[in-house]
């Protein structure tokens, strides 16, 4: 298994490189930053000093989406950043969240983000793509370019699209249940494509906190560090239910109730611990849905997630310990789950 650290490009721009080149130190393979023009620093202005001051670690965005940027552009920056760095990063997108909604957008359609996947794709490789009736190349984009997409996703045809088109497919929980089903719509979608589904590569984000003990005190302070989680990934599950309807066969009810006491959300506290709007968010929820406690459990829980078919665990560490937690999962962690 892969690991993977996700950050908000917060100022100052030199503590989330720093936080990165520690993460490679421990082990980590994969950089991530949140892409919100609004609320955060510009990401890949960051991401190519991350890429200068490390060896290997591959950086991408979780998520990007397909209204902020022109598909070019999107594409322009990836390539660039591969012809410089060698092939080190990947596209990860979806529909929009807080980058659309601050900016007095709605997210994107999933006809539309499939169109972007293409033409992102196929510009970083270096092939043509057609922009709305203009076929473009980029001319510079030598032989054996490479730009992964990864596609976020949680409902039913999102999960299929992602299935029948990424190149991997980004699940922002860690509840296993909700992970095995989720991977096996996205496997099954990959099948009826003719793709072979173990071409799709699997990466669980969520927040992980590591106590020192179990002891009820360090739990529910690792909660409350986490508990922002729950509500942000309940603005999507608000999305599916505004579609499907509560108690729709379509969307597993271990993903939708706990929302049915959300009663709205203000992104100036977007994805940080401490956010007033994610009191609603129950304690079990953080427990399914985040990687709290002794590090023995999140070996634990992680040998199950690599078990359903898990490639990689991208950790989100918006909390009071970022760096005690990436030194954990360098020391103990990374070692008794990855590879």
């Amino acid at each position: 298994m892969d690991f993977g650290l996700v950050l908000q490009t917060d100022p100052p721009a030199s503590r989330v490189i720093g936080l990165m080149e520690r993460a490679e130190r421990n082990g980590f393979t994969y950089g991530w930053t949140f892409d919100s023009a609004v609320l955060w620093q510009e990401p890949f202005v960051i991401h190519s000093q991350i890429l200068a001051r490390t060896t290997g670690l591959k950086v991408g965005t979780m998520v990007t989406n397909p209204g902020t940027r022109a598909w070019e552009v999107t594409a322009s920056t990836f390539a660039t950043l591969n012809d410089m760095f060698g092939n080190r990063t990947v596209c990860g997108i979806g529909r929009g969240d807080s980058a659309m909604r601050v900016a007095g957008r709605k997210p994107h359609t999933l006809a539309r983000l499939s169109e972007a996947m293409k033409v992102i794709r196929a510009l970083g490789r270096g092939e043509e793509a057609d922009l709305g009736g203009t076929v473009v190349r980029f001319p510079w984009v030598g032989p054996g370019a490479e730009l992964p997409v990864w596609m976020a996703a949680y409902g039913p045809r999102a999960l299929k699209t992602a299935g029948e088109e990424a190149d991997g497919f980004i699940l922002q929980l860690a509840d296993p249940y909700l992970t095995a089903y989720m991977v096996e719509a996205v496997r099954t979608a990959a099948a009826g494509a003719g793709r072979d589904p173990a071409d799709v590569t699997v990466c669980v984000a969520a927040p992980a906190y590591v106590t020192g003990d179990d002891s009820p005190g360090a739990l529910a302070h690792a909660r409350e560090q986490c508990r922002w989680f729950g509500g942000m990934v309940g603005n999507h599950v608000a999305d599916l239910v505004s579609r499907y309807g509560e108690d729709s066969a379509a969307v597993p009810r271990e993903l939708t109730d706990y929302i049915r006491s959300r009663e709205g959300y203000d992104y100036a506290h977007h994805g940080r611990s401490g956010n007033p709007d994610t009191r609603f968010v129950p304690d079990g929820i953080v427990d399914r849905f985040c990687l709290i406690g002794p590090a023995g459990q999140h070996v634990e829980k992680l040998n199950a997630l690599r078990e359903l078919g898990v490639d990689q665990f991208a950790l989100y560490a918006m909390h009071d310990a970022q760096e005690a937690v990436i030194d954990a999962y360098g020391s103990t962690v990374i070692p008794a789950v990855g590879g």
